[in-house]
């Protein structure tokens, strides 16, 4: 029956119950031995890989091959500093002669650098150490050379120039250096300035001030009006130490008083310092004397006085060695102070007697007319300094006979002005 039969044997669990595979005949292929589908599948991608071709590797021809990592050498490795010693630029250099072709010296120096652990010897034997004054070296020439480049024109220096020509703006001056200056119109001069062609034609000499030094171009700034205003202010100052009396015209006012034109200057007189102070602008367009209160460039502060000008003017007619009348003002510690008229003067008491004055009073009493000597004048400061010991002929002559010294003044005066020269003349 079919059903009927030997059921197959069944396969033992244990692997070393398995039945060995059956013999393989000599000369056969191997037989191959089936694996898992993860390790089959694995094995594939790698055969894959393997048999793919490779990408065609190009090399470049100025990559350079690369090397593998190496510390750098050491400076005695790199540089045989040994071998250099005793060597001068004129070894290194080589002969005049090969300094003239140029790559020729580049090239000596270069194979002298680099064997002169073997020539150093035979180098330093062949050739003889040079000195500076062997080269060619002109000292007045490079002097002169200095002074032709040096800059033109420094800041707060006066040059002079010549025209050379101008442009809507400004200026050109040539004032030395290897480019003109530049005068901008505002900086021509004083005042308003209408027509600059007229004002500078070209050819024409002039002096001006160094405002701002050269740029790039080598161009510098310069300025006419900064110059004359200089003057101005050095006219002014000596005008106030001399104590002149000057007459401006007045150009405008404010609330605190009157403007005026100075030597090109704007000064102020407050209205304290005017005689009609209270309708002070009725004052524009006169003309009115005037001394100095303050003078200072560096603020550009000039401040006059119309009421200063008459003391100003009494200091105008004095003189050392002069003989004034007066009365006593007052009286301080110090001294006493002299009216003299519009101006006062000091007769300190160390010049009142020769004698020992132990109260100012048994000299002079206040009111009291006095006749003095002028030694010192200060128009500046206002000062005035007085003596009547000069007067005396005895020392302490004032003390006892007064009347006598002050009638024969004028007579003493002379004698006095004699000694007071003399004086002078030791001090001088």
């Amino acid at each position: 029956m079919a059903g009927t039969g030997n059921p197959a044997p069944r396969q033992p669990r244990n692997s070393a119950q398995r039945p060995m595979p059956p013999a393989r005949p000599s000369g056969s292929a191997p037989v191959p031995l089936r694996k898992p589908p993860q390790v089959l599948m694995i094995k594939k991608e790698e055969e894959v890989a393997a048999e793919a071709p490779l990408a065609p590797v190009v090399s470049s021809p100025a990559a350079p091959p690369l090397r593998p990592p190496s510390s750098p050498p050491a400076d005695e490795d790199r540089f045989n500093m040994d071998a250099l010693e005793g060597l001068t630029m004129a070894d290194l250099l080589g002969p005049a002669t090969d300094r003239r072709g140029g790559s020729t010296s580049r090239g000596s120096a270069t194979a002298t650098a680099s064997n002169a652990g073997a020539e150093a010897a035979p180098a330093t034997a062949s050739r003889q150490a040079r000195t500076v004054d062997d080269f060619d070296f002109d000292e007045e020439a490079f002097l002169a050379a200095l002074d032709e480049n040096a800059p033109i024109g420094t800041t707060g220096e006066v040059v002079k120039g010549v025209v050379i020509g101008m442009e809507s703006d400004g200026v050109y001056v040539d004032i030395g250096g290897k480019a003109p200056g530049f005068m901008p119109k505002s900086e021509c001069g004083l005042g308003v300035i209408t027509n600059l062609k007229e004002r500078f034609p070209k050819g024409l000499p002039i002096e001006v001030l160094v405002t701002r030094e050269q740029n790039a171009d080598g161009m510098v700034t310069i300025s006419a009006r900064a110059l004359a205003l200089r003057h101005s202010w050095e006219k002014v100052r000596q005008l106030e130490k001399e104590g002149k009396v000057v007459q401006v015209k007045v150009s405008g006012f404010n609330r605190g008083g009157v403007t005026c034109d100075l030597e090109g200057l704007r000064g102020f007189i407050p209205r304290s310092q005017l005689n009609e102070g209270e309708n002070h602008e009725a004052l524009v367009g006169q003309t009115l004397g005037v001394a100095f209160l303050e003078v200072n460039a560096e603020t550009s502060k000039l401040v006059l006085s119309e009421k200063r000008a008459a003391s100003a003017a009494r200091f105008a007619t004095l003189e050392v060695g002069q003989l004034v009348e007066g009365h006593v003002a007052s009286i301080k510690p110090y001294g006493y102070f002299i009216d003299l008229g519009g101006v006062s003067g000091l007769l300190h008491h160390s010049c009142i007697t020769g004698g020992v004055l132990r109260d100012l009073r048994e000299a002079f009493q206040q009111g009291e007319a006095i006749k003095a000597l002028v030694t010192a004048i200060d128009p500046a400061r206002g000062r005035i300094a007085l003596n009547t010991a000069l007067l005396e002929g005895p020392a302490g002559e004032l003390l006892i006979a007064k009347e006598t010294v002050m009638a024969e003044a004028e007579d003493r005066a002379h004698r006095a002005r004699s000694l007071l020269r003399q004086q002078e003349q030791d001090a001088g």
